[in-house]
């Protein structure tokens, strides 16, 4: 059965442009990752400050072997990196583990 990981990342006022643009510099990056079965960037609607970015993995060990790879250490290592003007692009994030529990479509 597939895993959900969903990075919550806390965005400062107009910082999400950039986290916007520093994903779609790198999309596709996980793509060929063993395990990997698919990636959304999710942008608040509601007032929130808080991005979600939504994979989905066949299984845990995937995700830990993802993790663990050069290419997980080379797709972060400008994380922290603040946007052009020096403010932040983030302040924080947490990672929330998933299961499907039921819904539609074939999974």
């Amino acid at each position: 059965m597939s895993i959900v990981k969903i990075n919550a990342i806390t965005v400062p006022e107009g910082a999400g442009d950039e986290l916007g643009r520093r994903f779609a510099a790198r999309a596709g990056a996980v793509d060929g990752q063993e395990g990997f079965e698919g990636f959304e960037l999710l942008r608040p609607t509601d007032g929130r400050n808080q991005w979600l970015v939504v994979t989905r993995w066949r299984d845990e060990a995937a995700f830990a072997a993802w993790v663990a790879s050069p290419a997980f250490a080379h797709g972060h290592a400008g994380a922290g990196r603040p946007a052009p003007d020096g403010a932040p692009v983030s302040v924080s994030s947490e990672l929330w583990s998933y299961e499907p529990a039921g819904g539609s479509g074939a999974h």
